[in-house]
């Protein structure tokens, strides 16, 4: 069944690639939003079975665990392997405008989870804000469009090639999500066996396997060149995640609202902030993300799984890892990330002084 799932996840994604870039050309909507949309709302509809469910079934820690664990491995492991196979062109839009927006709404979502839960009323916000910011990306790349000139080639926007596009696209993500649920379910049982607590598990072998059509999406997109997909799919997807998800789900949630755990306010939450906030220096890095960055970003991932393991085993070599983590790769991390910014501001500035 695991193999047969990974098989999916490819068929599916190839399925979805082709039917997204179709249907940007004839939208007349840029590959980037759609990548920021239409694809990463659709892969991440495992996130929404999985978290919207385990709100009503009593187990939010599962659900809240899932959506910033996810967050997590969207930039760290999917973009980072994405860019090790072929490094990805970063759009100024997504510079500007998009991973900003990632930033604010992992921000909000902490902030409205202070008080330990995010209610009925907090979700409602969400989904408001979820909706301006679909609204906002397809106008913006529409306008992008033409100020480009648009698309000189003949787009065939028959009927019937909607329709063709608009099926690959659904059954690209029924497959998709078919896949995924093998995997998960498996990995789930396995990890509840061996005692793991629910969190942990939504944080790390749930978040991974709802987070495995975006896997499957971004490398098959990076493969064909899509690389707006690969990359829009990744930000849409954590911007959806937070707005969406977690919206939806503390709405429907029986007790009127999704309770927080401490543990979540005073780590994970920041740890996803700190994620999406060294997305801007990367994808400032020469506008593209590179091989040795994707590599950063997947050893990151590496330890901050190995972090939550030995957390929840309550292992004696934990706090000698922290203090690594906290002493030495942390500054070091963030004295390359200044250096890259530093950098960018410099040859910008020699740039305008030659024009």
């Amino acid at each position: 069944m695991t193999l047969a799932g990974f098989g999916l996840l490819v068929i599916g994604a190839e399925w979805l690639v082709r039917g997204a870039s179709r249907l940007a050309s004839m939208a007349g909507i840029s590959s980037l939003v759609i990548g920021l949309t239409v694809v990463a709302f659709g892969t991440s509809a495992p996130e929404v079975a999985v978290t919207v469910q385990s709100a009503i079934d009593g187990q939010p820690d599962l659900g809240v665990g899932n959506v910033i664990g996810s967050n997590i491995f969207n930039v760290l492991f999917i973009l980072g392997v994405s860019a090790l196979i072929v490094p990805l062109v970063v759009s100024r839009q997504l510079v500007r405008w998009d991973v900003p927006v990632m930033i604010a709404t992992s921000v909000a979502a902490l902030v409205l989870s202070l008080d330990g839960a995010i209610s009925a009323m907090d979700g409602a916000i969400l989904v408001v804000a979820l909706g301006a910011y679909v609204i906002w990306s397809i106008r913006l790349g529409r306008r992008e469009v033409r100020a480009e000139g648009g698309d000189a080639t003949v787009v065939d926007r028959s009927i019937r090639s909607i329709a063709i596009s608009a099926g690959l696209i659904g059954v690209g993500l029924a497959v998709l999500v078919l896949g995924a649920n093998w995997l998960v379910d498996g990995a789930t049982a396995i990890a509840r066996t061996l005692g793991v607590s629910e969190l942990v598990i939504g944080l790390t072998i749930v978040a991974a396997g709802t987070s495995l059509p975006e896997v499957a999406t971004s490398i098959i997109a990076s493969i064909r060149g899509q690389r707006d997909i690969a990359v829009g799919n990744v930000v849409g997807s954590n911007i959806f995640n937070v707005l969406g998800v977690l919206g939806f789900s503390s709405i429907l949630a029986p007790t009127g609202g999704i309770p927080i755990a401490s543990s979540v306010l005073t780590f994970d939450f920041p740890v996803m902030i700190a994620v999406a906030v060294a997305c801007l220096p990367v994808f400032f890095h020469q506008g593209k993300i590179d091989r040795w960055e994707g590599a950063v970003f997947v050893v990151y991932y590496i330890l901050y799984t190995v972090y939550l393991i030995l957390d929840a085993a309550g292992h004696d070599a934990l706090p000698m890892y922290s203090d690594i983590m906290m002493e030495f790769v942390i500054p070091i991390t963030v004295l390359t990330l200044a250096v890259v910014v530093l950098r960018y501001i410099r040859s910008d500035r020699t740039a305008v002084k030659a024009a």
